[in-house]
């Protein structure tokens, strides 16, 4: 599979301006031609979905929000996580590029590592510049569609909501991005990924995934239900459990919002 913007046979790319959420677009969305790919993107959404309860926070125009609708039909649902794993891997490679090109970043954001922090969220040291809410579709046994929300802060410089620790590429580089640059190398990273797992090449997102973790070394503070608590990330399981080796050396295994980084 190639990569263009331009629609294909393969690939659409739905504009819109104001939407609540691209995700609910796209859930309701059922063209009588299938496509393997559908992009949609919206200027504002006026009820922007993050994880759970919670909301997502952009200015009209200044950031890119988009959803991706998929169909890998062949991908078993034991390997679901791998999506989740590609997007993340792809947005963190799109603002890794255009860090690296940006020669007015100023010196110390530039040295700050991007990783992703599990399950999903891009960070720029310990701060957050993009989030993901997936959501899978099931017929059975088999994964029917897969939508994969996105939200990158690329022009906004001041958050007002209680989100904890927001950055922008515009706060980083101190610029504004043209979003399209930066949507464009989301896309061109994703496809790639997504043609090695529809090869069935799993293997190969999930270990550059787990090199790219936030925390992947060292002793840090997490909290459970139980408290919080010492311990060091030892691994994620293909699907998606996190394992968090504590002070004792006993193996912790979480399912998502079973886990706080403290």
């Amino acid at each position: 599979m190639g990569f263009c913007m331009d629609n294909s046979p393969w690939f659409r790319w739905l504009e819109l301006g104001e939407v609540d959420s691209t995700n609910t677009f796209l859930r309701g969305y059922h063209p009588t031609q299938q496509t393997d790919i559908t992009l949609v993107t919206a200027e504002y959404q006026t009820a922007g979905r993050g994880q759970g309860s919670n909301r997502w926070e952009a200015e009209n125009g200044k950031n890119l929000l988009f959803s991706l609708l998929v169909r890998p039909t062949s991908l078993p649902v034991g390997q679901m996580f791998v999506l989740s794993e590609a997007i993340a891997l792809s947005i963190r490679e799109a603002v890794e590029g255009v860090a690296g090109e940006a020669a007015t970043m100023p010196q110390p954001a530039r040295a700050t590592e991007l990783t992703v922090k599990w399950p999903n969220d891009v960070y720029v040291g310990d701060r957050k510049v993009a989030g993901i809410l997936i959501e899978n579709e099931l017929k059975g046994s088999r994964l029917e569609r897969c939508i994969i929300g996105c939200g990158i802060n690329v022009n906004q410089q001041t958050f007002v909501s209680d989100a904890p620790n927001p950055v922008s590429l515009c706060q980083l580089l101190g610029r504004e991005m043209e979003r399209r640059f930066v949507l464009e190398a989301v896309m061109a990273a994703f496809t790639r990924r997504y043609d090695a797992i529809l090869r069935g090449d799993y293997a190969a997102v999930h270990d550059e995934y787990l090199a790219s973790l936030y925390r992947r070394a060292g002793i840090h503070s997490y909290r459970d239900a139980d408290g919080l608590f010492q311990g060091e990330i030892a691994g994620v399981e293909q699907s998606g459990h996190l394992l968090i080796r504590d002070e004792t050396g006993f193996l912790r295994r979480y399912a998502f919002k079973e886990v706080a980084f403290a």
